[in-house]
């Protein structure tokens, strides 16, 4: 059994979210993002959120479940807080300069 797969993903306020399929679509204030999730797991949505659910008890299946409610986890967070990559260089010998967004 998967400890992260059990737990369904909460969908908070000003995010709509829409299963259809294999698909699941989630628009909020920072954008729109859909994820196809793989034929050994079903999601569906409910009163707390999505929730994946494999389809059989193959090993495949177990192996997707974890992985596919992250996905669907992913793209919650995307349209509600964004992403952001940090960069940190250091040591001797490594220069690097801003212009806009190049580095």
């Amino acid at each position: 059994m998967s400890r992260i797969g059990k737990k369904p993903v909460p969908v908070p306020n000003g995010v709509t979210a829409n299963v259809e399929g294999q698909t699941i679509t989630a628009k909020g204030p920072k954008g729109q993002l859909s994820v196809v999730l793989v034929d050994h797991v079903a999601a569906e949505m409910g009163d707390d959120g999505i929730s994946v659910q494999p389809r059989d008890e193959s090993k495949e299946a177990r192996a997707m479940w974890g992985m596919s409610r992250t996905l669907v986890q992913n793209i919650v967070t995307g349209v509600t807080d964004g992403f952001e990559k940090r960069l940190e260089i250091t040591g001797v010998g490594y220069r690097a300069q801003v212009q806009g967004k190049s580095l």
